[in-house]
């Protein structure tokens, strides 16, 4: 008999199940207040509780583990000195949608040679977000991929749903389980309807397919997740002025939904330029100063070092602490702009 399945499958390569790998990098109780901690602070703040801003900044992803920790050491030494203000966060991206093909992040392909050992880069994805929690840390990061949760979910405070998968019902369904607070991204045309219907998805009970702890296919049942939130990112114009800010309230007020909203100052509304994003940031904050305190948050894509470069040359060939995707803002510039705001607010 002919095979009528699998027929464009190369092969099937084992995954290390979550329990094991759980197991194998456990989260110590440092760790893990951080990470209740950063998601209680988080909910606070999107419930109006918590009055200080919330800001989520860092790489646009993670290519080089000691350039993160590097960058989590100085995050967190700032993070003390403006926590009465501000609400830090660590953007911790491991994964990365392709509109076609290219590098899809540490976890798919952690050493970038195209060998895609996925074991491999879940274990520096967990390993890392362990040590940067450690710090007292809080992370961030954007879920792609609807397995990987199982193994780095309960080291993140904050989840993102990219624009690109907002739409997604898998997604959406994934989102109402886990157990912290998702910011849905408009989608890339601006359309802002996609992400208001994730949020009313996403709150309500699912039912779907997944994996449990030891790897198993299973039908997964949630009671769905009340902290989901908008996160405006532009699209064929920017979306982080007063009106579209405003328009996106109402639009939430209407369904009863969580009206606070956070703004992406990289991506459409910075024109994907670096340089553009302490304009975005600084208007964004303005706004919140002259009275729209439901403006909760702020996202940076930020690194050591300003710019991106291309990742194609190597590792071994890599300029340290530039970004091998979108560009980024330098630390300096990361500074200078959240300690501005933390002198404002």
């Amino acid at each position: 008999m002919k095979q009528t399945y699998d027929v464009n499958v190369k092969e099937f390569k084992p995954l290390t199940s979550p329990s094991r790998m759980k197991e194998e990098l456990p989260v110590d109780d440092d760790a893990a207040q951080t990470v209740i901690k950063g998601r209680r602070d988080i909910e606070n703040i999107l419930q109006g509780k918590d009055k200080r801003l919330l800001v989520i900044a860092g790489p646009c992803s993670i290519h080089d583990i000691d350039a993160a920790l590097e960058f989590a050491g100085k995050m967190k030494d700032l993070r003390e000195e403006i926590k009465d203000k501000i609400e830090l966060v660590m953007r911790v991206y491991f994964e990365k949608p392709r509109t076609t093909v290219g590098w899809k992040g540490l976890i798919n392909d952690p050493f970038l040679d195209s060998t895609y050992n996925v074991d491999a880069g879940l274990r520096k994805a967990r390993s890392l977000l362990i040590d940067i929690n450690k710090m007292g840390l809080p992370t961030a990061t954007e879920i792609l991929d609807t397995i990987t949760p199982q193994y780095i979910a309960g080291l993140l405070s904050w989840v993102a749903i990219g624009a690109r998968t907002t739409e997604s019902q898998t997604h959406r369904e994934m989102a109402s389980g886990l157990s912290m607070p998702v910011g849905f991204k408009n989608s890339t045309d601006g359309s802002l309807t996609v992400a208001v219907n994730a949020m009313q998805a996403a709150s309500a009970p699912q039912h779907f397919l997944g994996i449990d702890p030891n790897g198993v296919s299973s039908v997964v049942s949630t009671t769905g997740n009340q902290y989901g939130h908008i996160v405006l990112r532009g699209g064929p114009t920017p979306n982080y002025d007063p009106i579209s800010v405003g328009k996106a309230q109402d639009q939430l007020r209407a369904k009863d939904l969580l009206d606070g909203i956070m703004i992406d100052c990289s991506h459409d509304n910075s024109g994907q330029k670096y340089t553009g994003q302490s304009f975005v940031f600084k208007s964004s904050l303005d706004q919140r100063l002259q009275g729209n305190d439901r403006i909760i948050g702020l996202m940076l894509e930020s690194n050591l070092f300003e710019g991106r470069q291309d990742g194609t040359c190597g590792a071994d060939q890599l300029k340290y602490g530039v970004s091998i995707t979108d560009e980024c803002i330098s630390w300096e510039s990361t500074i200078d702009l959240i300690r501005c705001a933390h002198g404002k607010l």
